[in-house]
């Protein structure tokens, strides 16, 4: 006999037959292929933005073009950001993979390098925000004792949508991170799933 999907055994011991469990990996799967979506997105929406950015300005009667190539920041975070959107979108054919298939179990060697992938990705788009941000603070409030100006005076669209690039791969960055964590999830799960299987069978 059985109810919401606990049996009892000849011996009277409970035993779960792991669909609730189920449900959850498909929830959590299901939330991996949007968060995954979104941060494709994001990504390649920051790439587009910093990479056409540029604005030409006249200075003493010569004209000076601003492009996102100028700062080795900004190069870093367009090439960080083309990665992360390649990577992502890898990953939700994957994703859409299993939801289509059902196949919601993963082999741990597979976990694993996926939650290393992941891990990956996240610190470096951790770092390319770290140096645009550092780049960006000089570029809006200069430096006077290494006399570097406010090139924002000068160029406020090309820092202003250079700003909604790193805005957008800042919000990508944390739906990264969430995904880390669902991959830390998904992976730690297996080995909690083997422990009860080894357990429930010693009983």
């Amino acid at each position: 006999m059985s109810y919401l999907g606990v049996g009892v055994s000849p011996g009277n011991v409970p035993v779960y037959h792991g669909t609730d469990l189920k449900d959850v990996d498909r929830k959590v799967r299901l939330a991996e292929l949007i968060l995954r979506c979104v941060v494709c997105v994001l990504a390649l929406v920051s790439v587009l933005l910093v990479a056409t950015n540029s604005q030409v300005q006249e200075i003493f009667t010569i004209q000076k073009k601003a492009k996102f190539t100028d700062m080795k920041a900004l190069v870093f975070l367009v090439v960080v950001n083309a990665v992360a959107a390649t990577y992502s979108l890898l990953q939700v054919l994957r994703c859409g993979f299993n939801v289509v298939t059902g196949s919601v179990v993963l082999k741990k060697p597979l976990a694993w390098f996926i939650l290393s992938g992941d891990q990956l990705i996240a610190y470096m788009m951790l770092a390319a925000l770290g140096a645009s941000l550092q780049s960006a603070i000089f570029a809006k409030y200069s430096e006077p004792e290494l006399q570097w100006m406010k090139v924002c005076d000068m160029y406020g669209k090309f820092c202003n949508q250079s700003g909604e690039g790193m805005a957008s791969s800042a919000v990508a960055w944390l739906m990264m991170v969430i995904v880390t964590c669902l991959s830390s999830f998904s992976l730690f799960r297996l080995y909690g799933g083997n422990k009860g299987t080894k357990t429930g069978a010693g009983w």
